[in-house]
């Protein structure tokens, strides 16, 4: 039988092949165009641009404004102030927050998190370690590991308040002598001549103020009101998801987070603390029922409840009758900034992805790294051609990183959930069998997962390995017409998945940012060369393309 279906999983991959080719061919026609129109218009931005991107000379000056102090925020001006910058960071509100996401940290995230020197950060606050997941469906379950052989003892996911977390990171940016938090409201960015120069703001009295600096960076949330200027904002919200908190329970598999694949979507449970567990049930478009008159406590209890495991039944009912329900819509925005001088757009206010696969903290941390290394051999902030090209090479460098984990958030949820459709049955159905074979089976997706290994081509290959599992699933014993046509289906529905996706992320930027001239950007001197390892080279930028 195996045989079989690696002979069915051959000629499935040969077809996918001919389909794979034909797309492609389109693609690259109509992003010639579309490419070169982009550049002109960036370049047109950036040459617009004389003198200097600055502060007014002040006893207040900063080199840094961030506006926001949530994982990102509070995490960037840390790093910014630990390399000596003056970093200034405005927050609606310092109290402690009680949000439902945010509370999963993936192992990529935290080898992030020791690098920026925060590892500490998720000590004191109860947080749980997790080595990987269990996967139910109709009654059957498999539990897949993160690979962490390599690794030190140290190193896994980990689960906690997301309020605690943030709080933790934010003592540890005020510690710094160069770092200076308040609490404000940012109504709008301070433009001259198409140069970000600071925020007006009000503080917590209601009085207006103003600040200025060379950079401002914008980390303001999945709610921002001044990502429209900076990038141009396509959100869509597939779903919401509803949380509660259960207590005195247990989970069927220790130190795991659970992902129980579920009708109509999925249902997440993982441990926040040594006495609670989250929940987390997904629930298809933007309305969800009630909670005012109990059509959502009903749902839970008759739609929901009857397909959680057995181990988290009696806490999940508990939950529900406390009366303590949460909402929280799940966005989605791809990355399409507008590079402009003097600011920055980092965190949820610039890229989201489904929560599903708790990506989005690798992500935030992910791009810090980047930003702290671009930004590390510029002494003078002031200096706008450096800056203004640093600011158009960091949606470049951070690409292959960011969007892996996007994809793989955007794919997963819809292969994960429900559908009628039979070809869809069909892949979801694989992509279960898939990662329970174990081996390399489940150790590269989980890597992906996990963000040990963000690499675009090893998603790819392993969805449409999936894909291709499935069909050859279908075409042995019988390759019926039936059959083959239902093959047929789900190959084009994978490609319907999860090359739109692609497309949003930008193929080029994913797969090939070595070919994007902003990818070897480096400092320039005041003598107009190009700083390398201590060195001049005289060296005119490449054009965008």
């Amino acid at each position: 039988m195996e045989f079989q279906y690696v002979l069915g999983s051959v000629l499935a991959l040969l077809l996918w092949f001919v389909f794979l080719y034909s797309v492609f061919e389109k693609k690259d026609s109509r992003r010639g165009s579309q490419e070169a129109a982009e550049s002109t218009n960036t370049t047109t931005n950036t040459a617009a641009i004389n003198g200097e991107c600055g502060s007014k000379n002040s006893e207040d000056d900063v080199d840094v404004i961030i506006v926001g102090a949530g994982v990102a925020g509070a995490a960037l001006a840390h790093t910014l102030g630990k390399d000596g910058r003056r970093v200034r960071v405005i927050e609606r509100d310092l109290t402690e927050q009680d949000r439902i996401v945010g509370e999963l940290l993936q192992p990529g995230g935290y080898l992030k998190l020791i690098e920026l020197g925060l590892e500490d950060c998720v000590e004191k606050i109860d947080a749980q370690r997790v080595f990987g997941y269990a996967l139910f469906k109709d009654g059957k379950n498999t539990r897949l590991s993160y690979p962490l052989e390599n690794f030190h003892s140290d190193v896994s996911g980990r689960s906690f308040h997301n309020g605690r977390f943030i709080q933790r990171m934010r003592e540890k940016a005020a510690s710094l002598p160069n770092v200076r938090l308040e609490q404000g409201t940012v109504t709008s960015l301070l433009e001259e001549e198409g140069t970000v120069k600071g925020v007006q703001y009000k503080t917590k009295t209601g009085e207006e103020l103003t600040a200025y600096a060379p950079l401002t960076i914008v980390c303001d949330g999945c709610f921002s009101n001044l990502r429209r200027s900076l990038c141009n904002p396509k959100v869509d919200v597939p779903s919401c998801f509803v949380g509660l908190l259960l207590e005195n329970c247990q989970l069927p598999y220790v130190d795991h987070g659970h992902v129980i694949l579920a009708d109509p979507s999925p249902i997440l449970f993982y441990k926040i603390s040594s006495t609670e567990i989250r929940c987390l049930v997904d629930v298809p478009g933007q309305k969800v029922p009630s909670i005012s008159n109990g059509e959502m406590a009903n749902y839970l209890k008759t739609v929901v409840a009857p397909q959680v495991p057995p181990e988290v039944y009696d806490g999940f009912i508990a939950a529900i009758d406390s009366g303590n329900i949460r909402t929280m819509p799940n966005r989605s925005m791809p990355a399409a900034p507008h590079p402009t001088p003097g600011a920055l757009l980092m965190g949820d206010a610039f890229n989201m992805r489904h929560p599903l696969t708790g990506g989005g903290m690798t992500v935030a941390l992910s791009d810090i790294v980047v930003l702290r290394d671009l930004l590390r051999p510029l002494t003078d902030l002031n200096d706008a051609p450096s800056l203004c090209d640093y600011l158009e090479s960091f949606y470049t460098l951070r690409k292959p990183v960011a969007s892996t984990i996007n994809t793989l958030a955007g794919a997963l949820y819809k292969v994960f959930c429900a559908s009628p459709d039979q070809a869809r049955k069909e892949m979801r159905e694989a992509c279960f069998d898939y990662l329970s074979l174990g081996g390399v089976f489940s150790m590269g997706p989980v890597s992906l997962l996990s963000g040990l290994n963000p690499r675009p081509l090893s998603l790819v290959c392993h969805f449409f390995a999936v894909a291709i599992f499935g069909v050859g699933r279908l075409l042995f014993p019988f390759p019926s017409p039936k059959r083959m046509w239902i093959g047929f289906r789900l190959i084009t529905s994978a490609s319907g998945i999860i090359f739109p996706i692609i497309k949003a992320e930008g193929v080029r930027q994913m797969f090939f940012p070595a070919t994007v001239p902003a990818y070897y950007r480096a400092p320039r001197s005041k003598q107009g060369g190009e700083i390398r390892n201590g060195e001049i080279f005289k060296q005119a930028m490449p054009p965008l393309l």
